[in-house]
């Protein structure tokens, strides 16, 4: 099941470059991680995912780039 609109959602206080609060993945069904115990946000009770997408990275530097020029 595909679910885009969890990549494109708004960052989440608890993403960082290496991890995301939920899954970000847009075809989790597919993740080589899927329900890997402690690395997927499916299977860890505190819903962090530390194997994002490889774009994850890039994708959360421009957002909070472009969630600081929206501060000032």
């Amino acid at each position: 099941m595909k679910q885009k609109s969890s990549f494109h959602a708004p960052l989440h206080p608890l993403d960082t470059e290496n991890q995301t609060y939920g899954c970000r993945h847009t075809n989790p069904e597919i993740c080589s991680k899927n329900e890997l115990p402690g690395v997927c946000a499916f299977v860890r009770q505190d819903n962090i995912c530390t194997a994002p997408p490889l774009t994850w990275p890039r994708v959360f530097r421009e957002r909070k780039k472009t969630m600081s020029k929206r501060q000032k």
